[in-house]
């Protein structure tokens, strides 16, 4: 009853379904979006949290096509953030959902970006708010230098790289993008565009060279994407649902229910607090691996921390129990990681290599699955990724930034006692020396060859051929189908497709998911990482007096470098990816 009422509308609140309303009978449905679309939302007793995850919206859109009384569905999206790679899969959801016209999909926005208009450009109709816009400027990658500013501190930025491609250190070592880096940030703009392109020729059945043309004004009013054919009406949304659902009844859907039926999850507090075992499927079932964010050696936060982080042991324990689990069928592990540490990479790579030898490893690549990323994928037994989906990146880079000269014009002096001609190799304050840094050079060039041989053994290329297409080349999911690095084009939908076409799961079967919700143990085992040096710094703890030295504006700007190379911390041969951000 608690929960029932925590869900019901207040006095205030717009209604949730037309008077009327029998599920028993043809109906419409409506779902709002807002916030942004990725993997995992942040722990939640309550189901809040403004992340929409991708797999939850996925099935939801498969069970609402299941149902024969639904006759349409209105989608309204509010302030929606997603990337390209998202939004293909997305997109492809809405069109099954469509099953050519078996049933309605319309959609209506606010201010429509990029991605969000190439996606509602997939709709049957597409409304937009009364002096509302459609903004579509077409992508853009805009790489941050921050070499200049180093100088400007005294620091310096020292770091090497194997492969002509790998570019994650340029920001801190160039003043500007090299020219390998320019070709892979073109090519990836240039995927992306095509993409926005032929999906709205395709929806809206206007020509490539109208569509170019709107993408070239970019900027519409309400009444102006009206006349340019990008919308259907302009109208509010309460007009816009009337229109659309031609009178019928309709409901508000939302993207989970709770099995209260209300927002309150009462099992889930009782798993959270221990008092009831996390479910898992007793038949044979396929599980879900998601393998989200940097990857780092140790544990890290444990199984907490797996909804946003990849430590190499914690992975790799949850993997091979999963492995030796006779009812787990199959392994479908979704990656979206820009990579990390080269050693927990090896380490989640022989696991999944140990679970390929006794089940089918199939691998889904969401918006970045490169550098290593890539690395813990490459020998999967297939592997699926958007179009759009940043990959590759097979290449070293590691290094440190000395801080020693930024010190010292504040006047901090260190003074290293050492013993071991090598002992202060990695230290924070002083630049490597030549003799140094042709180690470290060897040591990657060692990571490089045994990168290469994992791809080109789960690839069954030469690592001759690997090597051509390597050197830490960031390649689209396009382009790297058409090289061999990823065997098919398609989203999570159809990673799974392919586990249960592998091992006759039905699709009824549920999957297992991991990381699972997490219970107080996890939350309290989470707590043992402390900050890192780098962290301290940007937050002033290592120099109390830098603070009054730099000024507002100068503490801002140390403690975004600082807080951006914290992820090259751990170990000094890191596998990351260039970090320009495609704006959405």
């Amino acid at each position: 009853m608690l929960a029932d009422k925590l869900d019901a509308p207040g006095p205030y609140d717009p209604p949730r379904q037309s008077p009327g309303f029998d599920a028993g009978k043809p109906h419409w449905l409506t779902l709002d979006l807002g916030g942004e679309i990725g993997e995992l939302a942040p722990m939640s007793l309550f189901g809040g949290g403004a992340l929409i995850e991708l797999h939850a919206l996925l099935q939801r859109l498969d069970r609402l096509a299941a149902d024969g009384n639904v006759q349409g569905l209105l989608v309204r999206f509010t302030d929606v953030n997603l990337d390209m790679a998202t939004a293909e899969e997305v997109r492809g959801a809405f069109l099954a959902f469509k099953a050519e016209g078996k049933r309605k999909l319309v959609c209506h926005a606010d201010v429509p970006t990029n991605a969000v208009y190439y996606l509602m450009s997939a709709c049957d109709a597409v409304g937009v708010q009364p002096v509302g816009e459609v903004l579509i400027p077409g992508p853009m990658a805009m790489p941050l230098h921050l070499r200049g500013l180093l100088d400007k501190l005294g620091v310096v930025p020292d770091f090497v790289h194997v492969g002509a491609f790998k570019g994650a250190a340029e920001p801190l070592t160039r003043t500007e993008p090299s020219r390998e880096m320019r070709e892979t940030l073109a090519a990836v703009v240039d995927q992306a565009y095509l993409t926005m392109q032929s999906g709205i020729v395709a929806g809206r059945k206007l020509s490539p060279e109208t569509v170019a043309q709107r993408i070239d004004e970019a900027v519409f009013t309400s009444e102006a994407a009206l006349a340019a054919g990008l919308v259907d009406g302009v109208a509010t949304y309460e007009d816009f649902r009337t229109q659309h659902t031609s009178g019928a009844p309709w409901k508000q859907v939302k993207l989970k229910d709770s099995p209260s039926g209300g927002g309150f999850d009462m099992e889930k507090l009782q798993t959270f607090l221990g008092l009831v075992p996390p479910k898992r499927p007793k038949e044979p079932h396929i599980a879900l691996v998601y393998a989200l964010g940097g990857i780092i050696d140790g544990r890290g936060q444990g199984t907490i921390g797996a909804r946003n982080q990849i430590a190499g042991r914690t992975l790799a324990a949850a993997i091979d129990n999963l492995t030796d689990d006779a009812n787990v069928a199959a392994i479908l592990l979704r990656v979206d990681s820009g990579g990390g540490s080269a050693m927990a990479s090896e380490q989640i790579w022989r696991a999944l290599q140990r679970a390929k030898e006794k089940k089918p490893v199939i691998v889904s690549m969401g918006g970045v699955a490169a550098s290593g990323g890539y690395y813990i994928s490459c020998g999967a037994t297939k592997i699926f990724a958007l179009a759009n989906t940043l990959t590759g990146s097979i290449g070293v880079v590691g290094g440190k930034i000395a801080l020693e000269g930024m010190l010292e014009r504040v006047g901090i002096r260190t003074f290293p006692i050492t013993k071991g001609k090598r002992a202060a190799m990695w230290s924070a304050m002083t630049p490597w020396t030549e003799g140094e840094r042709a180690s470290v050079l060897a040591m990657m060039e060692d990571v490089y060859k045994i990168f290469v041989g994992r791809v080109a053994s789960g690839r069954g290329k030469s690592p001759e051929e690997i090597h051509a297409i390597a050197q830490g080349r960031v390649w689209t999911g396009a382009a790297a189908k058409e090289r061999g690095l990823v065997d098919e084009l398609g989203g999570l939908t159809e990673a799974l497709a392919e586990a249960r076409k592998l091992t006759g799961i039905a699709p009824e079967v549920a999957l297992e998911v991991y990381p699972p919700e997490p219970t107080i143990k996890d939350l309290i085992e989470g707590f043992d990482s402390g900050p890192s040096l780098l962290r301290a710094a940007a937050d002033h703890e290592l120099v109390p007096g830098l603070a009054a030295a730099l000024g507002a504006d100068g503490v801002a700007a140390v403690s975004g470098v600082l807080a951006q190379l914290d992820a090259l911390r751990d170990d000094p041969v890191q596998t990351a990816l260039v970090w320009p951000v495609l704006l959405r």
